[in-house]
């Protein structure tokens, strides 16, 4: 599967082990708070780059969807999990930073820049994410939000319909040849 190493699956609300820090940092314990961010950081950030070409503006979106997490937990009413929760607060962030950058270029020129480290030796499994955020980076803005919204957040095809305001069978249609199109880049190419 080709998100295997995306996002680990959002848990059902009732066994969501961040539950009881979650109730803690309601109750206002800052180290609840700490801890509560310091788990959904490595997630946010990593649906971010999914959602966004290049790293350029990963970490300042990433930082965005924290402080919108912290200004939105009073709000949380437990009725899903908590991880999914936050996914779509950053989804949702994220898909508003996109269209503020259609309408402005030079936004836009800063997101699609690159920003890579080749001395680093990162573990197989963040390799894998890069070549996968590298893949995402190839497909068409409207394929790719379908993508990762389907197949990292769980979402149903119904659900990514109402997130992107298209209907129902555009993003099947986006599904299908954003699907293929990431086969064909992931797939190993054979030599001549």
């Amino acid at each position: 599967m080709l998100f295997a190493v995306a996002l680990d699956p959002a848990p059902a609300p009732e066994a969501d082990p961040l539950a009881p820090l979650v109730e803690a940092a309601r109750r206002g314990d800052r180290d609840a708070y700490r801890e509560l961010l310091l788990a959904v950081q490595p997630r946010i950030r990593n649906l971010v780059r999914y959602l966004v070409r290049g790293d350029g503006e990963v970490d300042d979106l990433a930082q965005e969807a924290l402080v919108a997490v912290v200004r939105g937990l009073p709000g949380f009413r437990g009725e899903g999990a908590f991880r999914a929760w936050v996914d779509r607060i950053t989804a949702r962030l994220v898909f508003a930073h996109l269209r503020r950058a259609k309408r402005e270029p030079e936004l836009k020129n800063a997101i699609l820049r690159r920003v890579v480290d080749e001395e680093a030796r990162p573990p197989d499994a963040y390799l894998r994410r890069r070549e996968l955020a590298r893949a995402l980076d190839a497909i068409p803005d409207e394929q790719r939000a379908a993508l990762v919204l389907h197949h990292v957040l769980g979402m149903s095809v119904r659900e990514v319909a109402e997130e992107l305001a298209a209907p129902r069978e555009t993003v099947r249609s986006r599904l299908r040849l954003g699907m293929s199109r990431l086969r064909a880049l992931l797939s190993p190419r054979e030599a001549p």
